[in-house]
């Protein structure tokens, strides 16, 4: 079988991505001139590999992209590195309707850091997050497959504590607005419990400060019952003259102006 035959087989049942292990074993000829036909193949756009030894089959629509969409193939990938993982920040804002800024990366909740992956126009970052199979996740079907996405309430406690993958404070307070309408109020609850106690106290702070006075309160009551000690709104800020808030037992050391 040639190179060509076998993609066009694998994608006529559905299947878009493989390695090169499976390559070599469908493909005739020697490891060399596999590779030498899978060349050919990405030359003509009609395959990518966006990490070694992964490659994806581009589809005429995606041809322009240089790949397949990055939601399309992140699932499989993950399997194939045998990774927990699930789509956060604003990846996830986006899912569940916060769609005021779209991600320039898909943006993926790993247990270790790992290099940013780069394939066409498409770009995968990845985020460490050590206890990220204690999140809850929404699994959605892809035309591929399927994806796992951090919860609305994750998203939002996520989009707090790690504020420069999401665009800043003022970025992550215009994105809670937006996704304020899809919280619940318990199930954030169990999140805040789950996570690092300052993520409740920045959280809650931008949920008063946009306006959801009543999921703010939800956090209040247990950062009152929970915080011994002051945690800065902005990590690694100056915060000696900073005003105080005794409510979010937080210090106001940053600015944070969500879009209207």
């Amino acid at each position: 079988m040639r190179a060509r035959a076998y993609i066009e087989e694998l994608a006529s049942n559905g299947r878009y991505h493989f390695s090169s292990t499976e390559a070599f074993q469908a493909i005739s000829g020697s490891q060399t001139a596999v590779r030498a036909q899978l060349r050919r193949l990405k030359e003509q756009g009609l395959i990518a590999e966006p990490t070694r030894s992964f490659h994806v089959i581009v589809p005429p629509e995606y041809r322009r992209l240089g790949c397949l969409p990055a939601e399309q193939f992140v699932h499989q990938l993950m399997q194939v590195w045998e990774e927990p993982y699930y789509l956060g920040l604003l990846s996830a804002a986006e899912r569940h309707g916060a769609a005021h800024q779209r991600p320039q990366a898909c943006q993926v909740m790993v247990r270790k850091n790992r290099a940013a992956l780069s394939c066409g126009e498409m770009r995968v970052e990845f985020i460490a997050r050590g206890d990220l199979e204690k999140m809850p996740v929404v699994t959605v079907n892809t035309p591929r497959g399927v994806l796992r996405y951090a919860t609305p309430e994750v998203t939002a406690l996520e989009l707090v504590g790690y504020p420069n993958h999401g665009g800043g404070l003022s970025n992550a307070a215009t994105v809670v607005a937006e996704l304020a309408e899809s919280l619940d109020a318990g199930k954030l609850l169990e999140v805040a419990r789950l996570s690092p106690l300052s993520w409740s106290q920045r959280l809650g702070y931008l949920l008063d400060l946009v306006g959801s006075e009543d999921l703010a309160k939800t956090l209040e009551l247990f950062v009152q019952e929970q915080a011994k000690s002051y945690a800065p709104l902005r990590r690694a800020a100056a915060i000696a003259s900073a005003k105080r808030s005794a409510k979010w037992k937080l210090i106001i050391n940053a600015e944070v102006e969500p879009d209207a």
